[in-house]
């Protein structure tokens, strides 16, 4: 099925986006099975039309526009967000259609002239919070939403629809073809892209909590309708910096696999107790599915070795995410593997410290290139420590 059809609003708003089945690592860092590049339509008196779409995917949009249209001409661009994956289509729907408005935030308007060549200003309109705009029967409420995640993002609710069109806020990663089981690419998407901005996005869900909601319409993903208390919920949870679930991840850089050895090991001695243990090899998954996994559970334990007289890179670049990300309100344990003159528990250690809020376990491990009999001790206090 067509994803024009599969995506159903409204009789009067419309899903006019498309499907990137072929983009496979998103803002040149995070691996996706495809992308979907969300815009809508709403048909009234005066039409408007939410947010464009990527450069890469702009002829495909363009066209779905025209369809949609036939001989009617749009009155306005909802601009929600700035970011070139919603933007691309700004300056050729201007073109399209001279008596096109152009609808955003204050610092939207700021933002335009830097990606177009033209400043678009003498077609501006500039909104702010509870501002309205009414297109006939329908209503657009625009709420702002800055830091979620770039400084002029607003949301946008429509009245008589009970419509809120979310911008990057409840957006999924992969293509909406492949999006049947969405909640694992949601958190993937919130942590690595909005999760540093919990105290924001705090602030948007307090404001949504005023209003009707019926549909969730997103820049990224599914429309949301059945299971919006679900996503609000882990939305909530997520941007809280609470974790979603119990147990222990356990992220290793191992080099020559005498580290992954121990960490393997000890990951089956917790589970031995019952504990919920998901290991990962740095050296082998992208940094964000790490960063995603530490967020996910409450607890953490970090085994890396000493490189170079620092860390092993992989471990540190998981540490340096889970900072930018504002990692918080963790339990987290320590192993160190060094064949001569160890540092890693050293650096790892400092990494945590400056997050806010992480617990320390007692003790840190220090492994002397393998696992011995003689270590056993300290796993076994180490196990104490964390288990529940």
């Amino acid at each position: 099925m067509d994803i024009l059809e599969r995506v159903k609003i409204s009789e009067n708003v419309k899903f006019i986006g498309v499907d990137d089945k072929d983009l496979e690592i998103f803002e040149s860092q995070y691996p996706t099975e495809g992308i979907s590049y969300n815009s809508y339509i709403i048909f009234d008196e005066k039409i408007a039309i939410m947010d464009t779409v990527d450069e890469r995917k702009i002829d495909c949009f363009l066209e779905n526009v025209k369809n949609a249209l036939g001989d009617k001409k749009p009155s306005y661009l909802i601009i929600q967000h700035m970011e070139p994956d919603h933007t691309s289509g700004i300056a050729k729907l201007a073109d399209m259609y001279p008596e096109l408005t152009l609808v955003g935030s204050a610092k939207t308007g700021q933002m335009i002239p830097q990606f177009f060549e033209k400043d678009y200003s003498d077609r501006f309109m500039a909104v702010k919070e509870g501002d309205k705009l009414s297109l006939g029967s329908h209503t657009l409420n625009f709420i702002m939403a800055p830091m979620v995640h770039w400084p002029e993002v607003m949301v946008t609710y429509e009245e008589s629809e009970k419509i809120l069109f979310s911008a990057d806020a409840f957006g999924t990663f992969s293509a909406l073809e492949n999006n049947e089981e969405w909640i694992a690419d949601a958190s993937h998407y919130y942590f690595n892209i909005v999760g540093k901005y919990g105290a924001q996005v705090q602030a948007l869900l307090k404001k949504a909590s005023a209003l009707d909601i019926k549909v969730v319409a997103p820049l990224h993903g599914p429309v949301h309708k059945d299971d919006i208390p679900f996503i609000i919920e882990k939305y909530n949870t997520w941007s809280s910096y609470l974790p979603d679930r119990s147990g222990i991840f356990m992220p290793y850089a191992s080099i020559h696999g005498n580290t992954k050895k121990a960490v393997l090991e000890f990951a089956k001695e917790l589970e031995a107790v019952g504990e919920n243990v998901v290991t990962m090899d740095l050296t082998d998954e992208d940094v964000s599915e790490a960063v995603e996994q530490a967020f996910l559970y409450d607890r953490m334990i970090l085994a890396a070795c000493s490189y170079d007289g620092e860390l092993f890179p992989p471990m540190n670049d998981l540490l340096h995410h889970l900072k930018i990300k504002n990692f918080q309100n963790r339990t987290v344990g320590i192993i160190e593997n060094g064949s001569w003159a160890p540092i890693a528990a050293k650096k790892m250690k400092e990494y945590l410290e400056s997050m806010k809020n992480i617990t320390i376990l007692d003790p840190v491990i220090s492994l002397k290139s393998t696992r011995k009999p003689s270590n056993n001790e300290a796993f076994e206090a180490l196990k104490k420590a964390i288990h529940k």
